[in-house]
Order: structure tokens, then sequence, then C-alpha cells
């Protein structure tokens, strides 16, 4: 089993005068096979990075980042979309659903990606729509979808095609208490049964309660545990 571990990692940003700006600031953090763990931290503290970096959607300027002992960085293109295509179940904040097509059509798309048929991506995606509870929407267009109904899509994409390490932008930002709650344990219940790491940035209080481990990052550095008051922080 894999593990993913982050080793003093740096992601440096320019800033408009010229200089430069350090997003994430020589974090260190390994995620184990079967451990989920959420991350916690104020707008612009350096989460989204850090779960990019984890992706191989960015290289870190100092450090490493390495998934089953191999370092992402120094894998080659074609290697990098592989890792990114086949290893990786990644929930983007933004969701990246496709216009126009179905709830399943988007589900599917990354097995499509990688060579499945449409019969054998739709038959592996469809249930991972079910258990997010949109079996009954998944011939619907994402345009006519509800925001916490494309986000329950886009966490169906990431689980489609048996990923070996999960990663979550703000899963349930915009699902309400009940539904936040029945994703985060599907995530968590997924990293146990299946002995793969996950890693959820999150604002969600309901988290705490229902990962492994939780750490706060705030202005790049990482600490353990949760050291500020999710009631009085102003969330994006």
């Amino acid at each position: 089993m894999s593990a993913l571990e982050l080793r003093e990692v740096v992601k440096r940003y320019p800033s408009a005068d010229g200089t430069s700006v350090e997003a994430v600031r020589r974090v260190s953090l390994t995620v184990a096979p079967a451990e989920c763990v959420a991350l916690y931290g104020p707008s612009g503290s350096g989460k989204t990075t850090l779960l990019m970096m984890a992706a191989g959607l960015l290289a870190p300027d100092e450090g490493a980042v390495l998934f089953g002992g191999t370092e992402i960085a120094a894998l080659s293109a074609r290697e990098a979309a592989l890792y990114r295509r086949r290893a990786v179940g990644f929930v983007f904040q933004a969701f990246h659903l496709v216009p126009g097509a179905t709830a399943l059509e988007n589900a599917s798309i990354k097995l499509l990606g990688d060579g499945w048929t449409l019969e054998e991506a739709s038959a592996a995606a469809r249930p991972w729509l079910e258990r997010v509870g949109l079996g009954d929407r998944a011939d619907q267009p994402s345009d006519h979808l509800s925001m916490g109904e494309r986000q329950r899509v886009a966490i169906a994409r990431a689980l489609t095609g048996a990923p070996r390490l999960l990663l979550a932008d703000e899963p349930t930002g915009n699902l309400d208490t009940a539904r936040g709650r029945q994703i985060l344990r599907l995530l968590r219940d997924l990293s146990h049964e299946r002995e793969i790491p996950a890693l959820l940035v999150t604002h969600d209080p309901q988290a705490g309660a229902l990962v492994d481990r939780i750490h706060t990052l705030r202005d790049g550095l990482l600490s353990d545990g949760l050291d500020i008051d999710l009631g009085t922080v102003a969330w994006p």
C-alpha cells in the first residue's frame, strides 16, 4: 500500500513588487494508507496549493512530494499524466464539469480519456453516482443540475476508476449538513476499506469528528490539530 509524503515542501508565487511570497513554507506531512486527514485553514493559507502539489499539478520549489516512494516531480510528462489519471481521485472546488455533458458522462470522463469504451466507463461510473445520491439524475446535463448536485458529480468522477489516493478541495462546500456528513463518511470509509490515503481540505466543522486526524495550515505553516475557531473565520 502507498503513502502520500510531503517532505519540507515550499511553493512560492511572484508578488506585484517583483519579489515572491511563500504560499507553502517547509511543510512535512505523511498520510498513511487507510488514513483520512482533514486540513483546515483560512482562505489564502496555502491549502489548495498543497493539494495541487500532491496531485502533481504543481511542482514544489523546494522539498519533495512522494507517492508510494516515487517523487512526483521526477516523473516524465507522460508518467505524471498517468499518475493524475489513474492513481489520483481529485475533487476540485470549481467542479470542472463539461457543459452540456450528462452527469454520467462527466463522471465517466477520466476513464474515457484512458481508453475505456463509453459502455465500460458508464458501467463503472454509474454506481458512484448512486453512492452520492444521483442515480436518478445520471442522464441530466450538468447545466441542469444544482450546485450541490454538480459537486456530487465531481465527487463521483473522482471515485470512479479505483484511485489509490483521494484528494478533495472543499468536498462539502455546496452541500447541506446531512449531505455533507454523508459525503465525508463516504470518503473516510473508502479510505479505510481500500487502504488508500485521503487528504481533505475543508472548513466543514463535521470533518473533525469523522476523519482520523486534523491539521491546520496558516500562512503556509502546518500545525497539528485545529488551532482556529471555525466560528470566527470568514470563509470564501
